[in-house]
């Protein structure tokens, strides 16, 4: 049962979508249905002759920090949105109105402990940008470093826990009364999300995401990422480098720059795939607001990222399997696909593979090799809805990061270079991914990871021996063949017995292979004596 705490912010969102002329989403939104009857107790609808894009605008900031996220996310979406909405949603990725210098100046005063003028050689109080949960001042320390000082919203917590309290009993609604609430889980999406906002909430945390994003890309020419001045860092306020580039939305200054257009899509979506794949750590709010071009080099132009407070990860068996899809579409292998979605248990373990096959099939084909430019995502969208539907097809509460970046990425490659294939600038990042995971550098490091487990357990065995030999020597251990302390160290002198044998035959096998296929004329002995060794290491495992 809903709170009373609850009942009434829907009714206040209700007034909301009234005031600016939106009231058309109450009437058509089956959830609030059970609600109709304080649509009457709403005020009268405001005049509606601004346009829609900025009455939807102006209806999103008023409600929160939460529906802000969501304008900015399909914001990016601009093959979805007539050009009006578009361009007032995108308003607000960094241009939220600012909440007062005041008070930003006694959050920083009060996190430190001391006045701004004492940790700021200058701080200036218009805000850089402002956004849903934090806003941007632009400084310098008294080292004479020119820095950005991020301040959270106050209240901003008070505001978003509300609006999960919306969004849980709404959820809670759906799985109950929705036909398809079971599979599309909104409760466990609404869980995930809720531990997804709390946690940009911290923005320590969002230091640490950044000195690590840092780390990851250290060496790269494809993009830059900001120091973290960890002594002015609190879970209110972060202070980092300032970045100076060219907005990414900011096209008319790339052009006329002479930016290399198709290169900085393509490294975009290179970079993504590295996050998602080899470093398992990726930005999930690449919304246009934070991402900047460095056009030193205009041919070869560098990506600028900030606002790391959302991140995502996933878990080895969910890389594995979204690269055996994506590598499946790139091969047009959808007998893969439809078997990949049944074996991971998305898909009803009954559900017919041919069948599913052919679904996919008729969804990919018509699009594959195709720009972005010819493609229309918004059908591709709607066919892989009912196709979802049809075969009951599970969301993914974990996938939901990962989902929205795509969404993200896709939007920015559209505005960026439209002619871009994503699936050939993407395939040669999950290939060399996929070689790691299983070809023969995956093989000699399982091999390499379990030698120690073999020093470490002929380091043990004089110590085991010598143990048991004073315990029979004072009469704690008899020759029994029934006794339990003999069977379990005649249990362990086997097991480690086993593991030194299949680890030395591992070592075996992986020299050799390397050594043949360096040296000799059978490179397929070589790869055959590396998966002996792989399938020895894993045998040999504790």
């Amino acid at each position: 049962m809903a709170s009373r705490r609850t009942i009434f912010r829907m009714v206040a969102i209700q007034r909301v979508l009234v005031k600016y002329g939106l009231d058309d989403i109450i009437k058509e939104t089956h959830l609030f249905r059970p609600l109709r009857f304080l649509f009457y107790l709403a005020p009268r609808r405001r005049d509606s002759s601004a346009p829609l894009g900025e009455r939807i605008r102006l209806a999103l900031e008023e409600l929160g920090p939460i529906f802000v996220k969501f304008g900015q996310a399909i914001s990016t979406r601009r093959d979805l949105l007539p050009p009006d909405i578009a361009d007032e949603l995108a308003k607000l990725q960094d241009a939220v109105p600012p909440f007062p210098a005041e008070q930003a100046i006694e959050i920083i005063n009060t996190a430190y402990g001391e006045p701004v003028e004492a940790v700021f050689e200058r701080f200036d109080t218009e805000p850089l940008a402002a956004a849903s949960i934090a806003q941007v001042h632009t400084a310098k320390l008294k080292s004479g470093t020119e820095v950005i000082a991020k301040v959270l919203r106050p209240g901003v917590l008070e505001q978003i826990e509300r609006d999960l309290d919306v969004l849980r009993a709404l959820a809670g609604l759906a799985d109950r009364y929705w036909r398809h609430g079971k599979r599309l889980r909104p409760l466990e999406v609404v869980d995930e999300y809720e531990h997804t906002i709390l946690d940009e909430l911290d923005l320590m945390r969002e230091a640490a995401n950044t000195a690590q994003l840092k780390r990851n890309f250290q060496s790269s020419d494809m993009l830059y990422v900001p120091d973290i001045y960890w002594d002015y860092c609190r879970p209110e306020v972060m202070v980092q480098e300032r970045i100076y580039g060219t907005p990414i939305s900011d096209m008319e200054t790339l052009r006329e720059a002479g930016t290399n257009i198709q290169l900085l899509a393509e490294n975009g979506v290179e970079i993504f795939f590295t996050q998602v794949f080899r470093h398992n750590f990726f930005h999930a709010d690449m919304h246009p607001g934070n991402i900047f071009v460095i056009l030193t080099d205009p041919e070869r132009p560098k990506y600028a990222a900030v606002d790391f407070g959302i991140v995502g990860t996933l878990s080895p068996e969910d890389q594995r399997y979204l690269a055996e899809n994506f590598l499946a579409f790139f091969d047009r292998d959808y007998h893969r696909i439809a078997k990949l979605h049944i074996d991971s248990g998305w898909v009803p373990a009954g559900t017919r593979v041919d069948q599913l096959e052919a679904a996919v099939r008729t969804v990919c084909e018509p699009i594959f090799n195709k720009p972005l430019a010819e493609i229309s995502f918004a059908q591709v969208l709607m066919r892989l809805f009912r196709v979802a539907q049809r075969f009951d097809v599970e969301v993914q509460p974990q996938m939901i990061l990962l989902h929205k970046t795509l969404f993200n990425i896709e939007g920015l490659g559209r505005q960026l270079y439209p002619e871009l294939d994503l699936w050939k600038t993407a395939q040669p990042v999950l290939k060399q991914w996929m070689d790691e995971q299983i070809g023969g550098r995956a093989m000699l490091k399982d091999v390499r990871e379990n030698l120690p487990q073999l020093r470490e357990a002929l380091r043990e065995l004089p110590g085991i021996l010598n143990s048991v030999g004073e315990q029979v020597a004072e009469g704690r251990i008899h020759f029994n063949l029934q006794s339990p302390e003999l069977r379990e160290i005649r249990k362990q002198l086997d097991g480690q017995r086993r593991q030194r044998y299949w680890l030395t035959a591992a070592a075996t096998s992986a020299v050799t292979g390397a050594l043949v296929m360096t040296l000799g004329p059978e490179p397929l002995l070589g790869w055959a004596l590396l998966g002996i060794a792989a399938v020895a290491a894993y045998i040999a495992r504790p």
